[in-house]
């Protein structure tokens, strides 16, 4: 194996590209210093795994699960969450 990890083989998606029951690692938060801050003091912290739950029907908002709490993230919110997938 190379001397990067299987988390490097894939370059990260935003949150709402995400399915419902897919998991992942949060690699990072690309917002406003002030958003950022709110979706850190959820939990939404890189390096936390994280599942989509399920989506409206309209697709906006998503439930996801982290540390075994469930939040509602407008859609526009989870674009800017950076996951990685495996």
């Amino acid at each position: 194996m190379t001397p990067g990890s299987l988390r490097d083989a894939r370059p990260p998606r935003p949150l709402d590209e995400m399915k419902a029951g897919e998991r992942g690692v949060i690699e990072g938060i690309d917002c406003a210093p002030a958003v950022t801050r709110r979706l850190m003091e959820l939990g939404l912290v890189p390096g936390t795994g994280i599942e989509v739950i399920r989506r409206a029907p309209m697709g906006d908002p998503l439930e996801v699960s982290v540390r075994g709490v469930r939040l509602s993230l407008r859609r526009s919110e989870a674009r800017q969450i950076h996951v990685a997938i495996g």
